[in-house]
């Protein structure tokens, strides 16, 4: 399996933020990266807020909220933000011409070994990871908004064992709920 260190987490939206908040409370080095300074700012307002509150409710201690913020990191390029990743986790708006534009990217940039995940609801994992010479390293990690313990691992095509067991660990670690499911042929839409 995968020992997953550093996450990096593609874009800074809503998901983002969510998605790099629950990796740094479980333990990661977790670089979020947004190529608007301004959302880069927003999320880390958020983050330490949530951070806060979280704190106040008695769901985290006040050292766990402290060593999670020092874990968190912020990175103004996809390339900065990837270089050193383990696992990058796409988080951009659904548009597949960006999903695809990223990954091309990552396969670029990362190490080989590094894991590359998609939060995309509505594109197949399998499209996407095509553009890459990493498909079985890739895998769909599908987080749902607002916060909620489910969370889906989608095996594509190619994604092999050791791919899907690391989501799986690295979902696990997130507290997340774990569901497995393979990709079907046609993606789910609610237009059908």
């Amino acid at each position: 399996m995968a020992d997953i260190k550093t996450i990096a987490v593609i874009g800074a939206g809503t998901m983002g933020r969510g998605i790099a908040h629950a990796a740094a409370l479980a333990g990661y080095r977790t670089i979020l990266e947004d190529l608007l300074p301004n959302a880069l700012r927003r999320a880390e307002s958020e983050i330490r807020s949530n951070l806060e509150k979280a704190v106040e409710s008695g769901h985290v201690s006040s050292g766990e909220a402290q060593s999670a913020a020092s874990r968190l990191e912020y990175a103004g390029s996809v390339e900065d933000a990837a270089r050193e990743a383990d696992l990058v986790i796409e988080a951009v708006p659904e548009e597949l011409e960006s999903k695809i534009e990223i990954f091309t990217l990552l396969d670029k940039v990362c190490r080989p070994g590094t894991i590359l995940a998609s939060n995309t609801s509505s594109f197949r994992i399998t499209e996407i990871a095509a553009v890459t010479y990493r498909a079985n390293q890739c895998v769909g990690m599908r987080f749902f908004n607002p916060a909620h313990k489910l969370m889906e691992i989608i095996r594509a095509s190619q994604t092999d064992d050791r791919t899907i067991a690391a989501a799986v660990e690295v979902g696990t670690r997130m507290g997340k709920e774990i569901v497995v499911i393979k990709e079907s042929p046609v993606p789910f839409s609610l237009c059908d």
